[in-house]
């Protein structure tokens, strides 16, 4: 046991990474029940596409709305406190949801609703979360701790937690909110044990959260790399949100998956994703970032003709796989680049301006691929996505070059 705990966390990272690792893979294992519960649940009350897509917009909507906040929240407080305190309000809401799908009084309006109380929640959260690893481990660790974390990600919130989530929802409706509201608070739990360095955060701020959050934006604006990061991914998730909006409808239109075949879609993505974490190594060893980020945009560009195309079960579900092993090459390489590059005290508003550029793709993408599906039919936002994706892989090709320098220092510090 204990060599086997050596390997997925080496003592080198040290004791608090492996509390933060616990943490992290119980949030996640919930986390990744409601992946394929909610939609369920949603497409229970509703079979309108635009309604569909709503709810996925009101999951994505509060990053962009409430990120440079919660960014310049995490770096004037206890970022462990932040994680703590809201993972228990998450608790609490998702407690009380499972309790009104259990009296039969739920409604689509309220589903909708608290999706979007959780999302907002989420923020918060999971922008104090990311600034713990560059604070616990060494700079050099950084790609060991993400992948790890990134491993956890992949097996329970992708690979074990959907297709869970779709067994306990054909069971009991009930059961997979119940479950993710237990998760949620052993993850607050976990995280209590992680014990921080010192931190000298000075006197108080005396600059306005607003002269905090725009200084987060400057430091992206200047920073090659980063800012190259940022662009690409919010413009690449409007091609995404496009297509992934109503995906459940996708599964169940085009492909003739049940709920159980539609969790399927999301493992087969996932065990694509552990291919990705064991070739992690060896690929970024033998390929430039620069070029692996090409590489990566061509396969989602592909992903989506693919997808348009193909009304095969079992063609999808290879898609979905190779799909998965881009999205955790892509997404490890991201977060370790931003975390070498991004001083200490800025990583919470720079995590956030990310994630605006994530989440900002991400709704304008949902909204555009409902409105799509419901004039055009579920294949439609595919279609858009890969033409909208196609484009912006021409005209980003030579600036990805920039990821290749993030080595050479930290960029600018205001």
């Amino acid at each position: 046991m204990s060599r086997l705990v050596e390997t997925v966390a080496p003592a080198r990272l040290g004791t608090a990474f492996r509390w933060l690792m616990a943490s992290s893979w119980t949030s996640n294992l919930g986390d990744g029940i409601s992946i394929a519960a909610g939609p369920l649940l949603v497409a229970s009350l509703t079979q309108d596409p635009f309604l569909v897509a709503l709810a996925a917009t009101l999951q994505w909507l509060p990053p962009l709305l409430f990120a440079p906040l919660a960014g310049a929240i995490t770096d004037r407080l206890d970022r462990r406190a932040i994680v703590v305190r809201v993972d228990l309000f998450r608790t609490v809401v998702l407690t009380a949801l499972a309790a009104t799908v259990w009296s039969g009084h739920v409604s689509i309006g309220l589903v909708l609703a608290t999706l979007f109380v959780v999302g907002t929640a989420e923020v918060f959260a999971d922008n104090a979360s990311a600034t713990l690893l560059p604070m616990l481990v060494h700079r050099d660790d950084l790609a060991t701790g993400n992948s790890r974390l990134q491993t956890g990600f992949i097996t329970l919130n992708q690979l074990a937690g959907p297709p869970i989530g779709a067994a306990l929802f054909a069971a009991a409706h009930v059961l997979p909110f119940g479950v993710q509201a237990i998760t949620v608070a052993l993850g607050a739990l976990l995280v209590t044990r992680v014990v921080l360095p010192p931190v000298d955060r000075g006197p108080a701020p005396s600059t306005h959260v607003r002269h905090d959050i725009a200084e987060g934006f400057r430091w992206v604006r200047h920073h090659a790399a980063v800012r190259t990061l940022v662009v690409t991914i919010f413009t690449f998730n409007i091609t995404f949100g496009a297509a992934w909006s109503v995906l459940v409808l996708y599964a169940s239109q085009r492909l003739g998956l049940g709920a159980v075949g539609f969790g399927l879609l999301t493992t087969l993505s996932a065990l694509g994703g552990l291919v990705g974490t064991v070739s992690y190594g060896w690929i970024t060893r033998r390929v430039s970032l620069a070029d692996l980020m090409r590489i990566g945009l061509v396969i989602e560009t592909l992903t989506h003709l693919a997808l348009a195309l193909t009304t095969t079960p079992w063609v999808a579900l290879v898609i979905f796989f190779v799909f998965g092993a881009h999205a955790f090459v892509w997404g490890t390489t991201s977060i370790t680049i931003r975390q070498r590059a991004v001083p200490t005290a800025l990583q919470g508003r720079v995590g956030a301006v990310n994630l605006v550029g994530v989440y900002g793709g991400l709704v304008i993408g949902s909204t555009i691929g409902g409105a799509l599906a419901r004039h055009w039919g579920v294949t439609a936002p595919f279609w858009f996505a890969f033409v909208g994706s196609a484009l912006f892989v021409v005209l980003i090709w030579r600036q990805l070059r920039h990821v290749a320098h993030t080595d050479a220092g930290p960029g600018p510090t205001s």
